[in-house]
């Protein structure tokens, strides 16, 4: 048995505690040595983050700042082209070979794995933990050659996880958090009364961040 850690990507745009609430449970409940956030640059599979890469990556930085098994990692961030999953676990497979990973996506990503770039190629490099979102069935619409993989690998013991390097899937059920990354946006856009009306939905070192920096102040309908 290794220690598991937890690989959560995402745009952050911007980090909330939302995200750092899910972290902060996966890693207690699965037992993970560590929940690593890494900041997507160029993410391939929706449209440009509003804030720069630069400024997500800052605000992930202070999010975690003093939080107790949560890292962040910048390579996507620093790497050039589209921020792809693969490419990612295999710098990661490199420095740690024998170590357990464990790639954290929700259940509607999940069912698109299907159309994310050499999706077959992250099961030879990391574990596969399904976060179930409320109103997703997962095995409902489920394509074929994701039902395969699904049929082949789902354990149902999460001790497992440790005991290979990769190669499983995990269904781990968490407590809702409704804190929309747009939603915020979309307050953040109407100006200080929009920043007093999301104060408590992200940490107060990002809001100040957020605040000092005028971020999200316009195109409030951004996804």
């Amino acid at each position: 048995m290794q220690p598991v850690l937890g690989i959560f990507g995402g745009t952050f745009d911007p980090i909330h505690c939302g995200h750092l609430e899910l972290a902060r449970e996966l890693r207690d409940a699965l037992g993970f040595s560590a929940v690593r956030f890494i900041p997507a640059g160029d993410p391939p599979h929706r449209a440009a983050p509003v804030a720069t890469a630069a400024h997500r990556l800052a605000m992930v930085e202070l999010a975690i700042a003093g939080r107790p098994g949560l890292q962040v990692d910048a390579r996507e961030i620093h790497r050039p082209g589209r921020s792809y999953t693969v490419p990612t676990l295999e710098e990661l497979r490199k420095e740690e070979p024998s170590r357990p990973l464990a790639l954290i996506v929700g259940a509607d990503a999940f069912l698109g794995l299907p159309t994310w770039h050499r999706w077959r190629e992250i099961f030879a490099l990391a574990h596969v933990v399904v976060v179930g979102r409320p109103g997703v069935t997962i095995e409902d619409g489920m394509p074929a050659a994701l039902a395969d993989e699904w049929s082949r690998r789902r354990l149902t013991d999460a001790a497992e996880l440790g005991r290979t390097a990769a190669g499983s899937l995990l269904v781990q059920a968490v407590t809702a958090h409704p804190i929309s990354a747009s939603v915020i946006r979309a307050q953040l856009a109407r100006g200080d009364e929009g920043v007093a009306a999301v104060r408590g939905l992200l940490p107060a070192a990002v809001l100040a961040y957020i605040d000092r920096n005028r971020l999200y102040r316009s195109r409030p309908d951004a996804t």
